[in-house]
């Protein structure tokens, strides 16, 4: 309220009455209520993301464990249940043992939870929107996951007036400071929805395992901008691909989203 009222006096009432002048005058941006009957489910999807990620903190930790003791590397990628039998043989401390352990029971409970919320999610989305969930998984590089990520957190495509609206909302553009002709740099990057910023960037790499076309595009960008701008530029063209076949109702086209 500091850069709307410069006044000495600060207060409730005076606050609630500068923004209802702002309001009338249409220049106070109102926030999108998300509907209440489908906030559970968006909140559900993104607690499954947390139980991921403390799955691989618990993963890496038992790799630290086994670097720490001067051990060979994994053989096999641990991440997968069926990898991790003898893990724990391993270990001559019984204390180290006891320790990866209570980690490896860690990553089993949280993948049981992970497969039944997704199980869970899916039959939720499959009544709730099944259109836009095929729809989405039509697009090479998302799969199951990235295609709920994106269905729950966008919700209503038609909030977002353009696909300039809704690539900012993913954090897929950079926001330039301007003055007088000078560039200052960029700001504004935490701004929008974290989960959308990472489903694309995730979509960005698939896309380019499955696709010949998508490796193409990015060696070419890379050469101009560099590596990681071009998987950026790739992941800016495919939130703007799922922008309109949501819009539009449509299905994914490899030849037509790389002819532009």
């Amino acid at each position: 309220m500091k850069c709307i009222h410069g006044g000495k006096t600060k207060n409730d009432k005076i606050d609630s009455e500068k923004i209802a002048r702002i309001m009338l005058g249409k220049n106070f941006p109102l926030a999108y209520v998300y509907p209440p009957e489908a906030r559970p489910v968006r909140d559900l999807m993104r607690r499954r993301s947390y139980f991921v990620h403390l799955k691989a903190e618990i993963q890496a930790h038992i790799s630290i464990t086994n670097y720490q003791y001067n051990l060979p590397a994994f053989e096999k990628h641990i991440g997968k249940k069926g990898n991790r039998p003898h893990i724990v043989e391993r270990f001559e401390d019984p204390t180290v043992r006891k320790n990866v352990e209570t980690d490896i029971a860690a990553m089993d409970a949280l993948q049981a939870q992970v497969v039944s919320l997704e199980n869970y999610i899916l039959k939720h989305a499959k009544q709730y929107d099944p259109r836009s969930y095929y729809r989405l998984t039509s697009v090479p590089g998302i799969g199951q996951v990235l295609a709920l990520t994106i269905l729950y957190e966008i919700q209503d495509i038609h909030r977002f007036p353009t696909v300039q609206d809704f690539c900012s909302y993913c954090r897929l553009v950079k926001c330039a400071k301007e003055s007088a002709g000078k560039h200052y740099g960029y700001s504004g990057k935490r701004i929008g929805n974290a989960h959308l910023k990472w489903a694309f960037s995730e979509a960005a790499i698939l896309l380019m395992r499955e696709s010949q076309r998508a490796k193409q595009f990015v060696a070419k960008q890379a050469q101009k901008h560099g590596k990681g701008k071009a998987i950026s530029i790739l992941a800016h063209k495919l939130g703007r691909a799922v922008y309109f076949i949501m819009k539009r109702n449509d299905a994914f086209d490899e030849k037509y989203f790389f002819s532009g």
